[in-house]
């Protein structure tokens, strides 16, 4: 999950499994923060995690999966807002210039994941003083 508009900030990592949907996972990543939006891509445009987003007063920028029918398919969402979704995308895309993440060294989910926050917090550093993160510099 990211957080922050114009200085994304990595907030929670879960890994799941990969035959595993990430939807599973969403609740209790969101759970426990307070936003005014929450912006996902149609994977998440499932009618019980929309409702649950509605019912904790948080806006879901969440565009209808094209195969919905029916009110389903004519959801409103801000598509404005919802280009800055892109930020998360970059993020994934920072993440896997890393050799170690790409090709997953680690065999354990435990050390995965932990690689995953140091990264997390050396982007986050990075992009506040204005650096761009160097995979070969660091490790």
């Amino acid at each position: 999950m990211i957080c922050g508009i114009k200085r994304p900030l990595g907030l929670r990592l879960q890994l799941t499994a990969g035959q595993c949907h990430d939807q599973a996972q969403a609740i209790p990543l969101v759970e426990g923060f307070a936003f005014d939006h929450l912006i996902a891509d149609r994977g998440y445009a499932a009618q019980d995690f929309y409702d649950w987003v509605k019912s904790e007063e948080m806006e879901p920028i969440i565009p209808p999966h094209p195969c919905a029918k029916g009110e389903k398919a004519e959801r409103p969402y801000d598509k404005w807002l919802y280009r800055e979704r892109h930020l998360v995308e970059c993020f994934i895309n920072k993440i896997k210039h890393f050799r170690r993440v790409f090709s997953r060294f680690d065999k354990l989910a435990g050390r995965y994941l932990g690689f995953l926050q140091i990264f997390s917090s050396l982007a986050t550093f990075c992009s506040r003083k204005g650096i761009q993160p160097n995979p070969f510099r660091y490790w």
